[in-house]
């Protein structure tokens, strides 16, 4: 406890000679105007962040300038980057930031996150409003609440999720540090001038447990998740298949004509461009994920054990390709246990797909699988948002306020472990 205390008391000493050199530094600027200006933030990847991005597309379509802050370790959709109106604010990665012990890099990296953060945003045009995605919110929530101080300028909170319920997952709730986190995530989100939320039930607890008032915004599909037409659909598996082998055609036979173009799922007649489905194709099953703690992948590995297992009892299925899109911790640690799968009806890869290639994906797919469970039982997955956007089938994992999002049998379906997923799988297949 002693520890985190430190790394706080750091931290807050940190910002205040931070914020009085800022003072100073602002008075020698003539004062530039922000009116309506808005700054989304997010201390993580701007690439990664879809929910902060679509924030900042809607700010701009509504006549705001918009500073778009965060790392740029991914391309954000083109169509941020296409538009006049919104600027990307990059930070540098502190990746190389590594001191000693974990907790003595855990110290330097917040000290050094929270000067980095302070300085980028207060070299920014004046916004109006600054709008936080949390989380993470450890040191952007007070750093954020400081720069609007300075610029006396509103602070909106994103309550995605909490970030002390995601550090849990890997210390434990008791852990000092975790609950530091909460301590801090409680106090500073009550500095706040406004507040979002994923879901009702978050909502709600901010309103119980923390004294924050809240507004429900569900997350809803941009207008690019949709189903993928036949054409956009090969031209996006002959793409793929330069790369990954489940998209190359197999078994080409002599009835194939010389003129067709084939990849694992479509076909088409180079004399006029008309694509349609192969005979025999694959099922195509796609999951995509961030490969951290709240997401057991092993459920879905042996549920598609139990499925070959189906094919290989006599029942009639069709063969699956199933695609897990993402990037994230633990990619390498389940790629090591594909890789000790064994199956002949099953092919499994794992791209990390461009931008704009990821709801053409989804719109070209059977069925979608959802294995998010949020470490609060609080937030919803937007995953699952963007599969309802391409009119795809969702069998999605249950934890306590997915109904918000899921009804069973009604948009979807919900499963609790690997057998009742092989079931769903069996039947939507």
């Amino acid at each position: 406890m002693a520890a985190g205390g430190g790394a706080l008391a750091v931290l807050g000493a940190a910002l205040v000679l931070a914020a009085a050199a800022a003072l100073w530094w602002r008075r020698r600027r003539r004062a530039g105007g922000g009116e309506g200006r808005v700054c989304v933030a997010v201390l993580g990847d701007l690439g990664r962040s879809p929910r902060m991005q679509y924030h900042a597309l809607s700010l701009a379509r509504h006549g705001h300038g918009v500073s778009l802050l965060g790392y740029l370790q991914t391309r954000p959709h083109g169509d941020v980057l296409g538009s006049d109106r919104i600027r990307l604010v990059p930070l540098s990665d502190l990746r190389w930031l590594r001191v000693g012990p974990k907790i003595l890099h855990y110290v330097v990296k917040v000290i050094a996150q929270a000067i980095q953060l302070l300085y980028t945003m207060l070299k920014m045009e004046r916004p109006s409003y600054i709008l936080l995605q949390n989380p993470p919110g450890l040191p952007s929530i007070a750093v954020a609440w400081v720069a609007c101080h300075i610029w006396r300028s509103k602070l909106i909170i994103d309550w995605h999720n909490y970030g002390y319920t995601i550090m849990s997952l890997s210390h434990g709730i008791n852990h000092p540090l975790v609950r530091i986190a909460k301590w801090y995530e409680k106090l500073f989100g009550r500095l706040s001038d406004y507040n979002l939320c994923v879901t009702n039930a978050m909502k709600e607890d901010l309103w119980v447990n923390c004294k924050i008032k809240a507004v429900t915004l569900y997350d809803r599909p941009a207008s690019y998740f949709k189903e993928t037409p036949l054409e956009l659909q090969h031209q996006l598996y002959m793409k793929l298949a330069k790369d990954y082998e489940p998209f190359k055609a197999q078994h080409i036979t002599e009835s194939v004509s010389s003129n067709a173009e084939r990849s694992a799922f479509t076909e088409m007649d180079k004399r006029n461009g008309h694509v349609v489905k192969t005979r025999g194709r694959p099922a195509l099953l796609i999951s995509s994920t961030s490969w951290t703690e709240d997401e057991d992948f092993s459920i879905l590995l042996k549920a598609l054990e139990d499925y070959e297992q189906y094919i290989n009892e006599g029942i009639k299925l069709p063969a699956l390709v199933c695609v897990i899109t993402g990037k994230g911790p633990l990619k390498e640690y389940y790629n090591g246990l594909i890789q000790k799968l064994h199956f002949r009806h099953i092919q499994i890869c794992t791209p990390w797909l461009e931008a704009e290639d990821y709801p053409l994906l989804l719109g070209s797919a059977d069925l979608g699988v959802c294995l998010h469970k949020s470490s609060s039982g609080l937030d919803l997955p937007m995953k699952v948002v963007d599969m309802f956007g391409c009119c795809l089938p969702v069998c999605a994992i249950y934890f306590e306020c997915l109904h918000e999002l899921v009804k069973h049998d009604e948009n979807g379906l919900i499963f609790r472990d690997s057998s009742e997923l092989a079931e769903q799988l069996k039947v939507k297949s």
